[in-house]
């Protein structure tokens, strides 16, 4: 499946990039090439130098400007060519190089592939307790060895607790329970509230249940395109109030790598005003309820992407559950989005300067 591309993606978590660090990436199936300039602002480059192509993340990164390690070309954040040492130094016609538009936010970088022109901080959805100033925030990065509308279905549909996370997840209930989908405009929303459940451990250890009482959990994931999910997990005893639960936010943040890879950015925020309590669970959130994902979620992404190979998924004539429909129509819509994408490209184009920014 193509790729949106007029939207914003994340390229890399913040602390991936200190200053004087080139991280070189593959993005949306691009070579690039994620670096801060000189006042620390980020940059996202096609990473290839244009006069002999080699890449520019081997090279060396000083105040914001990378030389090519090859021939010693400098190249600017902004992707001219600012230094030639070679004869009288004259900048070669074409030294100059693909950069994206980025910005920081949220613990992470962002850049956008699509049209330079369309790129608009304010298209970028909010994550208020992911803001530093009031919360205790933590990240955190995994490689998937499947696309990321795969990964993304995976989060949309939680019922695969039961199976493939018997012993820290999942539980018995889960699977009986009733899921809810609904759709507003390009989001989809799913709800799963599961009651007189009776936890693993390690859930409710986590959200301060003792051990073997029954529990009513609810959880409630947010999607929308292309592949940006929050998942609020609220856990409370049975027969609680709703207000007495303990509610988890985590952002997850789907960026394809290839067509059957992605890269997996997640993160989890919680109010200062829990103090020492909102940072153990927010590193228990990052050390401990990850691990289910990377240990159990990554090979059964891997084994089924290795399964459908490089096919269209419904060319493979899924056999569809009713927990699928959350996952249904989230694909539904990024083949909608894609399309409109590929048609606007066919049209002819009236502005001079958009168009030679169209990729």
């Amino acid at each position: 499946m193509p790729f949106i591309e007029n939207t914003w993606y994340v390229a890399a978590l913040a602390s991936e990039v200190p200053a004087s660090t080139a991280l070189a990436r593959r993005l949306l199936d691009r070579a690039l090439v994620v670096f801060r300039d000189e006042r620390g602002e980020p940059a996202v480059l096609d990473d290839r130098c244009p006069h002999r192509f080699a890449p520019l993340s081997r090279g060396q990164l000083a105040h914001g400007v990378i030389t090519c390690r090859y021939h010693g070309l400098r190249f600017a954040a902004d992707g001219r060519c600012v230094g030639n040492p070679h004869g009288d130094g004259r900048i070669p016609a074409g030294a100059h190089v693909r950069r994206y538009p980025s910005i920081e936010r949220y613990g992470a970088i962002w850049f956008w592939p699509g049209e330079p022109a369309r790129a608009d901080a304010a298209l970028l959805p909010d994550w208020p307790f992911l803001d530093p100033a009031t919360s205790i925030t933590r990240h955190g990065y995994l490689e998937t060895a499947a696309s990321y509308m795969l990964s993304a279905e995976n989060l949309l549909d939680l019922s695969h607790f039961q199976f493939l996370h018997p012993y820290t997840l999942g539980s018995g209930e889960i699977a009986a329970s009733a899921a809810r989908t609904q759709g507003d405009g390009d989001h989809v929303h799913v709800t799963r509230e599961i009651h007189h459940e009776k936890l693993q451990s390690f859930v409710a250890d986590a959200f301060g249940i003792a051990r073997g009482a029954l529990a009513t959990r609810r959880l409630d994931v947010h999607w929308q395109p292309p592949g940006l999910l929050t998942i609020d997990v609220a856990v409370a005893p049975e027969g609680a109030a709703a207000d007495q639960a303990r509610v988890a936010r985590s952002a997850h943040w789907l960026t394809p790598r290839t067509p059957t890879s992605a890269h997996y950015f997640f993160a989890f925020g919680l109010p200062r005003t829990l103090g020492a309590l909102g940072e153990k669970l927010v590193r228990f959130a990052i050390s401990g309820l990850m691990l289910p994902f990377e240990r159990e979620d990554l090979p059964m992404l891997a084994a089924q992407q290795e399964a459908m190979g490089s096919a269209d998924f419904w060319s493979l004539n899924p056999a569809l559950l009713p927990t699928d429909a959350g996952a249904v129509r989230a694909r539904r819509i990024v083949e909608r989005l894609v399309r409109a994408e590929q048609a606007q490209r066919r049209v002819p184009c009236q502005d001079a300067p958009a168009c030679a920014a169209r990729p």
